[in-house]
């Protein structure tokens, strides 16, 4: 299951609850705007990050420059207080699993919500079609691969 947090008007957001719906894909969005964050969710979305505020805090939005504080002066209490009064400071979509963690939209970083057993693989007439193709006599190795291909 994904938590999804978006905002109205957001095109990204949008874009990753299509992607998700796409999928089949089991998610729960969460409106920033009409909920106010508890802090334990505040607090599991900082510590999923790899780089704190910077991961999810969009310091040069007019938002966050229209408060002009430090974000580095902050105590972690002030911190939450912040973003539960000022929602807009966030990076959005966030999209939390049970054990990935995506800020924004990407084509490639979303693919990490997928759970391993979701993902496509491909069967064994793709392999090898993928095997023929990458080996063919313009192929250094071609002269022992080839041949044992040749047999089969």
């Amino acid at each position: 299951m994904v938590i999804l947090y978006t905002s109205p008007g957001c095109a990204s957001c949008r874009k990753a609850k299509q992607w998700l719906k796409d999928k089949e894909m089991e998610f729960e969005e969460r409106n920033l705007f009409s909920t106010i964050l508890k802090e334990e969710e505040i607090k599991m979305l900082l510590s999923r990050t790899e780089n704190g505020t910077d991961d999810i805090i969009s310091t040069r939005s007019k938002a966050f420059q229209a408060l002009d504080c430090d974000i580095d002066d902050l105590t972690i209490k002030e911190l939450i207080t912040l973003i539960q009064n000022n929602p807009s400071i966030l990076r959005r979509p966030i999209m939390v699993s049970e054990t990935n963690f995506v800020v924004g939209y990407d084509d490639d970083e979303i693919t990490a919500l997928v759970p391993s057993h979701l993902r496509s693989m491909p069967n064994i007439n793709e392999l090898r079609d993928i095997a023929e193709k990458a080996c063919n006599p313009s192929c250094a190795n071609y002269t022992i691969c080839g041949s044992v291909r040749c047999e089969k």
